[in-house]
């Protein structure tokens, strides 16, 4: 009985099934994987015979999902941005901690003594105390983190400081790790060692700081030149796993080596590649992270001791969202920024339970005391998805200066569209977008921008463009962008599932205005037009097009050759460039050339055309089974809506306009049976 090879088969299929139902109910996929692990947790524990399936090779694995999610983390983070997010590192994440530490080393003289037995089983101690406070201190990377980028929030106001505070979160866990052993000794010897730590972790972080950037873009200059994708892949995975051994044998965390590792990676220009060669491996581990995560709960534990366990999950939930909360708003924050740093790092982390095993094997606790603990902890990181995911619902109840920030965001986005006609409202505002606006500044045709990186939007601003901070996603900055009075609206970035959910909401707001969309994958193109994308531009054809067309070019084939087959391919996959308006100055010539060339020509029904009440097929136009040379209805107007490409049992009214692409001679039959009908 292969008993390993079934446990993988069966956390696979319950992964599969539950993340597939978590998606098509919206919710983080992290839940689903939490689930899987509470749910399978006793299952596994029965097939293995009652071996601890947690503390096998999956809870390793699954730490290596952290490190990965750390070192992608640090790929965003170059040194400059580190150095901005300081005060929110060490002043907000050092009282964090330092309070939490405080209010649970205060405990036992706080409590009376029945409360402390029912809490712990027994009188509390101050070392116990001051271990489970350093537990609870913590909250989840993993989980915050993975959802901030899911929801682009990492350079929102409340990102930078819950990234700020969970990153101080990390480095506190050295000293703790060094202080258990001393405590447990009952001794004052832990001084030294924990100066020591300290020691190596200042030294070492200075040296991979200084002189890491320039021997990690030698060493990658060095395989690239090998021009071997599965050689870079390989020493992707050598470097991340190297650098967290490093900080690990130092006494500092394995996720804390992978964050430098990179942050120094995001200084050199293979950032793109390694971001993308390191998601799978980041996104499966992860996944089995969270999973061995859920089998670390007792349902035993919560059904027997089920009050306690409700206890211990909400209020050290409510306590840590209002400490986080008013140091947030004591260091500056805004009342709505500050409610949502303390709501998202109110749940418990990872960290915790790196802290309570090592609690655990110092004898400071009993494992059967933490069983009620664990599963608080647990049960916060299983209830924190779904708190987040109704943030704004909860946010909007709980301050009405969320309602004034969102108020003044709007206002701000109104202010710069108010005063626009048939604008275009570009959403995303990195290279790709500054160069569509660039270009329709340069046409002198009015744009409104959105984008979510506060120092992108404020340096543009002050240059004078108009780009404002906003989410192209809600429905409430889309129609402060003035989504109704536009021409057209532009997708500059290339998140396929944020376009999704983007396109749904201009469906429901404005669903004839066109909506262009870019792609770094051309398998995404047939998903983004079924949610409603009217041009779809994906970036392998166009590279592939350029490469092609010089090629062609050298290859001695004539510019007018070249081009046509350059259009030839465009007009499989862009419906919008299918032919042209013909106008007096195509008469001479790259177009003169080109005989057959399809053109595009508008065509008025009036009440005396024969084709009222007939449809576009009965008429022989519009047909999807036509010959090549046979006329394409390309778009009709009727009442001022336009539609792209309508359907071929569309019948005919007074006063329709329809543009018609084909050749000459095929338009000039085509508006002869428009006139005289069937």
């Amino acid at each position: 009985m292969h008993a390993p090879l079934e446990l993988t088969l069966l956390i696979l299929a319950a992964s599969v099934i539950a993340v597939t139902g978590a998606r098509m109910l919206q919710l983080p996929p992290m839940l689903a994987y939490l689930a899987v692990g509470i749910v399978l947790g006793p299952l596994l524990v029965w097939i293995s015979g009652g071996a601890e399936v947690v503390s096998g090779p999956a809870a390793a694995l699954g730490e290596i999902g952290v490190v990965f999610l750390m070192f992608s983390i640090g790929l965003e983070f170059n040194l400059g941005k580190l150095h901005a997010l300081r005060h929110h590192v060490f002043r907000l994440g050092g009282l964090q901690v330092g309070l939490t530490l405080l209010a649970a080393f205060s405990l036992p003289w706080l409590l009376p003594l029945p409360a402390q037995r029912w809490l712990l089983g027994s009188e509390l101690d101050w070392r116990a105390m001051l271990v489970l406070g350093g537990a609870l201190a913590m909250s989840s990377t993993a989980l915050v983190v993975k959802m901030l980028d899911e929801r682009r929030e990492l350079e929102s106001e409340h990102g930078r400081r819950v990234f700020g505070v969970l990153l101080f979160q990390d480095l506190a866990v050295v000293p703790l790790l060094v202080l258990i052993p001393a405590l447990s000794r009952d001794s004052d010897g832990w001084a030294l060692p924990m100066a020591w730590a300290g020691l190596k972790a200042v030294l070492l972080l200075a040296l991979l700081l200084r002189f890491g950037q320039p021997a990690m873009r030698g060493w990658f200059h060095l395989v690239a030149r090998r021009k071997s994708h599965e050689l870079f892949t390989l020493n992707v995975l050598l470097v991340v796993l190297l650098a967290a051994w490093v900080t690990h044998s130092a006494g500092l965390s394995l996720e804390l080596g992978a964050f430098v590792a990179g942050m120094l990676i995001a200084e050199t220009e293979y950032r793109w590649q390694v971001e993308e060669d390191i998601k799978p491996f980041r996104d499966v581990l992860l996944g089995l992270f969270f999973i061995t995560l859920g089998m670390r709960l007792d349902p035993a534990v919560v059904l027997a001791q089920w009050p306690l366990v409700i206890v211990l999950t909400l209020v050290p939930m409510a306590g840590k969202f209002a400490l986080v909360a008013a140091l947030a708003r004591l260091l500056g924050a805004p009342p709505a920024v500050a409610l949502r740093t303390g709501l998202w790092l109110a749940q418990a982390g990872e960290f915790g339970f790196v802290v309570l095993t090592a609690a655990v094997g110092s004898a400071l606790v009993a494992a059967p005391q933490l069983q009620p603990v664990l599963a608080a902890m647990l049960l916060s990181m299983v209830l924190s998805p779904l708190l987040l995911a109704r943030s704004d619902a909860l946010l909007l109840r709980l301050s009405g200066q969320e309602w004034m920030q969102r108020s003044l965001a709007l206002s701000r986005i109104a202010a710069k569209s108010i005063a626009r006609e048939r604008h275009v409202i570009v959403c995303g505002y990195g290279r790709s977008g500054q160069a569509v606006a660039h270009v329709l500044e340069a046409e002198k045709i009015p744009f409104v921008a959105l984008d979510l990186d506060p120092d992108r939007v404020r340096e543009a601003s002050a240059a004078g463009e108009t780009v404002v901070y906003g989410d192209c996603v809600r429905r409430e900055a889309l129609l402060a962008a003035g989504v109704h009075r536009a021409s057209a609206l532009v997708v500059s970035f290339a998140d396929t599932d944020t376009t999704v959910r983007l396109l749904a909401q201009v469906q429901a707001l404005a669903p004839m205005l066109p909506v262009l969309v870019r792609t770094a994958d051309g398998r995404d193109i047939v998903r983004l037009r079924e949610a409603g994308a009217t041009e779809v531009v994906p970036e392998i054809v166009e590279g592939s097009l350029m490469l092609a067309s010089h090629a062609l070019a050298l290859a001695g084939v004539p510019l007018s050759r070249v081009l046509r087959r350059v259009r030839t391919v465009r007009d499989d996959h862009y419906g919008l460039l299918r032919g042209f308006f013909h106008g007096a100055d195509d008469d001479a010539g790259e177009d003169a050339i080109e005989g057959d060339e399809i053109r595009l020509r508008t065509v008025s029904i009036d009440p005396a055309a024969g084709s009222i009440g007939c449809t576009l097929a009965l008429l022989g136009v519009g047909d999807d089974d036509r010959p090549r040379d046979a006329v394409r209805v390309a778009a009709l107007v009727r009442r001022q809506v336009r539609v792209l490409d309508p359907p071929p049992d569309l019948v005919l009214q007074v006063g329709d306009t329809l543009v018609l692409a084909g050749s000459l001679e095929s338009l000039a039959d085509a508006e002869q049976r428009l006139a005289r009908g069937v």
